[in-house]
């Protein structure tokens, strides 16, 4: 017979209590187990089904990852064509994972969102892993639930923006920080530190400045609560930054080195370098609200429509019509958790992994929410979705904080006004779309009602309050879920599409509540011509893009399917190209790119029809960004086209073929 024998604990000493877990019977898995492979059962249902409904999604990614399935240099830099003319406008981490895909399924709908959807359970079981390590299995399924059953995460998760592997990157840096603080061994605390360093690195690759906005957290947590003395602790930050230099910097490196001649454009930038990318356009001209971004509250720069992006800039847009329904279902329960939570452990020691884990999923929420709340450029709706996991790790490490504390007052208020926090906005956003379950909104704040009473008269009684949980997870849950469901069972296209059922939101441009046509102007979810076909099995005949203003022009795409040259055709803007391209399964030139990039330039271009390396010349087009390819070098290539060649009109498009030019 052996003893343990544990060290004295001194007075003054809080660990944060760990509960007896049940252990693994010999003939199968234990009751957590069990629980924690329905919830990621039913997050794969709610991901996974009906997956190509929405074909091709957004078709400016989508010919990305087409032309990266054929071409392994398209592939590395992201390029639209695969004849790398010119990358989308962000880094190419997220088509890695989506080519790779297709490369191994085919290219088609299906190979396409597969990864897309796996990533969505990946990051729900890298949130529960994440709150049980610090509480217990029970919060990490409530965690888990809470970012499956959030909208914006059902329709990135079935979508092919960036926005899924960033998610599931940030989590899982998230959770290597939790390792780390678990961790006494200096040596061991550093090398997962350093693992989180690399995820935001690849974070990086996913969608630049964005996967960043978690590092404050992430460093203040460690430091603040790291088991190490503060010198060590300081060390292993820096460490970690090391790494995550390292991580994001060894592609921008070989871009940098990369001969030009030899890649395609850096699309997005205005010199051809990934770093006036970062600090241009797609980074703090996002927050700024300069270098060819629209002001995210104040519409679209060149007056289309007034489009608002996200609402008016305050700490009211998270709630506003546009990103309410997207992301905002639990963030007065999150808020709660956090003020009651960190009140509930304040006497804990600085190591308490309560406290740490509500710092970090706290710090993540505040620091994104207010750079959200108030960047003046360009943003839509559905960025929120980098809040989910942060709100559902307040709501399940908060939650279990203060069911520690349910013997007190002061604990059983606290999960009550969790409990009310999330019945009573659940019922204003349901309210919202009164076509929508009218009679939903009250079942569930009568939910949260009883639920509250019910914990704040459990006393001691640990069956009644038991009860009170799970009616008031369930009710707090309900709104944002049956949201969420809508939008797994609703096709969604464009480069703007918005969650929830069909007309639940709407803004200024019209966008409505995520069904197919939901890009907006701004967002060139409109494509002039050559509509992907529905079944999305195939370039030429693969998924619906959204563009329902779009008619299909066999005639056109036969034409370019003909051309025996390096780029079958050149066409104002990105958005524009990658239908062509998706249609016809050959290379297009993308005049402008998303956001009036400029390239090509005239000189280029001449000598691309020198050289006979483009045959046709499609007039009009559109891209993406504020201007998408209709202004630079575009209406000097315009010109000079219309100058010395004959137009022919084709199913209504005016093209020109330039294959007889002598120079």
């Amino acid at each position: 017979m052996t003893t343990t024998l544990l060290p004295p604990r001194s007075a003054n000493s809080q660990p944060s209590p760990q509960p007896k877990h049940r252990r693994t019977s010999r003939f199968g898995p234990n009751r957590n187990t069990l629980l924690f492979g329905a919830l990621l059962a039913v997050t794969a249902v709610l991901y996974l089904w009906d997956l190509t409904a929405s074909g091709y999604a957004n078709t400016f990614y989508a010919a990305a990852v087409q032309a990266g399935s054929k071409d392994w240099t398209a592939w590395f830099f992201g390029s639209l064509d695969l004849e790398n003319f010119i990358t989308v406008d962000k880094p190419p981490a997220s088509l890695w994972v989506m080519g790779l895909s297709a490369r191994i399924f085919g290219f088609s709908s299906f190979s396409l969102l597969l990864p897309q959807a796996l990533m969505g359970v990946g990051a729900v079981a890298t949130v529960y892993a994440a709150v049980k390590r610090v509480a217990t299995p029970t919060a990490g399924l409530l965690a888990g639930a809470a970012l499956a059953a959030t909208p914006a995460a059902a329709l990135m998760f079935k979508f092919d923006n960036p926005d899924a592997l960033l998610v599931l990157l940030m989590s899982i840096g998230g959770y290597f920080v939790v390792r780390a603080l678990q961790t006494k061994a200096g040596r061991r605390a550093a090398m997962w530190l350093a693992f989180a360093g690399v995820a935001l690195g690849f974070a990086f690759l996913t969608k630049m400045l964005q996967g960043l906005l978690v590092l404050p957290a992430f460093g203040l947590t460690y430091l603040v609560a790291g088991q190490a003395r503060l010198r060590a602790r300081l060390l292993h930050l820096a460490g970690a930054f090391a790494a995550l230099i390292a991580g994001a910097g060894w592609w921008v490196l070989t871009v940098a080195l990369w001969p030009a001649s030899a890649r395609p454009y850096i699309g997005g930038s205005t010199d051809n370098t990934v770093m006036d990318l970062v600090l241009g356009y797609n980074g703090l001209g996002r927050i700024f609200g300069s270098d060819g971004n629209g002001g995210g509250g104040g519409g679209m720069s060149g007056g289309s429509a007034g489009s608002s992006f996200g609402g008016s800039t305050g700490l009211d847009r998270l709630f506003g019509s546009e990103m309410g329904i997207q992301i905002s279902w639990l963030i007065p329960a999150a808020l709660v958790a956090l003020v009651f939570g960190l009140i509930a452990r304040g006497r804990a020691p600085r190591t308490d992994l309560l406290r740490a884990s509500l710092i970090l999923w706290g710090g993540w929420f505040l620091v994104t929410a207010l750079i959200f709340s108030y960047m003046s450029g360009t943003i839509h709706p559905y960025y929120t979705v980098a809040l989910a996991p942060a709100i559902a790790g307040l709501v399940g490490t908060g939650g279990y904080a203060l069911w520690l504390k349910r013997e007190s007052n002061w604990g059983r208020i606290g999960l009550a006004s969790m409990m009310l926090a999330a019945g009573a906005w659940s019922w204003v956003l349901l309210h919202r779309n009164t076509d929508w379950l009218p009679a939903l909104k009250w079942v569930l704040l009568a939910g949260t009602v009883i639920a509250a009473v019910l914990i704040l008269a459990a006393g001691r009684y640990k069956k009644l309050a038991a009860v009170a949980i799970i009616v008031g997870a369930i009710a707090g849950l309900g709104g944002g879920a049956s949201y969420a469901i809508a939008t797994s069972a609703t096709a969604h296209g464009g480069s703007i599409p918005t969650a929830g059922p069909t007309g639940a939101a709407s803004d200024s441009s019209g966008m409505g509540g995520g069904g197919t046509g939901s890009g907006g102007p701004s967002g060139g979810g409109q494509a002039p011509t050559g509509e992907v076909p529905a079944d999305g099995t195939a370039p030429t005949d693969g998924g619906g893009t959204g563009d329902s203003s779009s008619e299909s022009s066999d005639q056109l795409n036969t034409l370019l399917e003909s051309a025996d040259t390096t780029w079958s055709a050149a066409v104002n803007g990105s958005q524009s190209a990658s239908t062509y391209e998706l249609n016809t399964d050959t290379a297009v030139i993308a005049i402008g790119g998303w956001s009036s990039d400029p390239a090509p330039t005239l000189d280029q271009f001449i000598s691309y029809v020198s050289n006979h390396q483009v045959k046709y010349y499609i007039s009009g087009g559109q891209g993406g960004g504020m201007g998408g390819g209709s202004d630079g070098t575009s209406s000097e290539i315009a010109e000079w086209v219309a100058t010395n060649f004959t137009s022919m009109t084709v199913d209504g498009v005016t093209v020109y073929d330039m294959s007889g030019y002598t120079g």
